[in-house]
């Protein structure tokens, strides 16, 4: 087990991208917090851990208020001592399926700014923590519209490549204190009821059934194929785990070489 004897908070941990990754980590042998808005939402995704035999706490928190952070970041540690590894999967709002040309500005800008406001206060509560107690990994999801340019993406692409840049300079900050900072990018899994919808939207655009954009977008890619959430949550379960310890400011890709570095 790669995480055993680790303590894991994951933010967004009733959605699908967080709960995968929460049960990558119960499965690699970690204690994890599931933390979100909603407690019902959390009870279901506990439940179906706990029967796997994972050691499972939930709990609600707002990333888009500090203090709801902090407060939540105490009450995990009260019950598991020191959180080893974070992950956030947070609902950045989305934006797509119009041209640059014709969106708003408040639609374009929500998901850089719920991204970066989360990021902003998770990344700063959390990394003092780490810094304080001995180091640990804090980690995100961002898509390959961080690096490349797709038709009506919005703000959504701009909003990864921001994150992303600012897990670079808390990873530069406080690497010296122990802590590493990394995130998984994906290509979007077509299991991902968000990357459906978004994927659908494209679809839609170009006079094609869902199955023919997936093929459309799994061509190009030397696997020829997408990166399901069991996939991307075990690039984090390697990013978290012992194995990376040299690596800092940098992602995983798990775009299935559809981004070659």
């Amino acid at each position: 087990m790669l995480l055993r004897g680790k303590t894991a908070i994951v933010y967004g941990g009733s959605g699908a991208v967080g709960g995968a990754v929460a049960k990558a980590f119960v499965r690699e042998g970690a204690t994890v917090h599931l933390v979100a808005r909603n407690r019902d939402r959390l009870e279901t995704a506990a439940e179906a851990l706990r029967a796997s035999g994972g050691q499972v706490y939930i709990d609600t928190a707002d990333a888009f208020d500090r203090s709801s952070v902090e407060a939540q970041l105490k009450n995990a540690e009260a019950i598991s001592g020191p959180i080893n590894i974070v992950f956030s999967a947070i609902d950045w709002g989305d934006a797509q399926g119009t041209n640059l040309t014709d969106i708003d500005f408040d639609r374009f800008i929500m998901p850089v700014e719920r991204g970066l406001k989360s990021w902003l206060n998770i990344g700063a509560v959390v990394a003092r923590h780490m810094s304080e107690n001995g180091g640990g990994v804090i980690l995100g999801i961002t898509a390959n519209a961080g690096r490349e340019a797709y038709n009506q993406m919005g703000g959504f692409g701009i909003a990864c490549a921001a994150v992303e840049h600012y897990l670079r300079h808390l990873a530069v900050e406080n690497g010296p204190k122990g802590v590493r900072c990394c995130w998984v990018r994906s290509p979007g899994s077509p299991d991902t009821p968000g990357i459906r919808e978004a994927w659908t939207i494209h679809a839609n655009e170009r006079g094609m059934t869902f199955d023919e954009i997936h093929a459309e977008f799994a061509k190009d890619t030397p696997l020829r194929r997408m990166a399901s959430l069991a996939q991307v949550a075990d690039a984090a379960v390697l990013l978290a785990s012992d194995l990376a310890s040299s690596m800092t400011a940098t992602m995983a890709n798990a775009t299935g070489g559809g981004q070659v570095d």
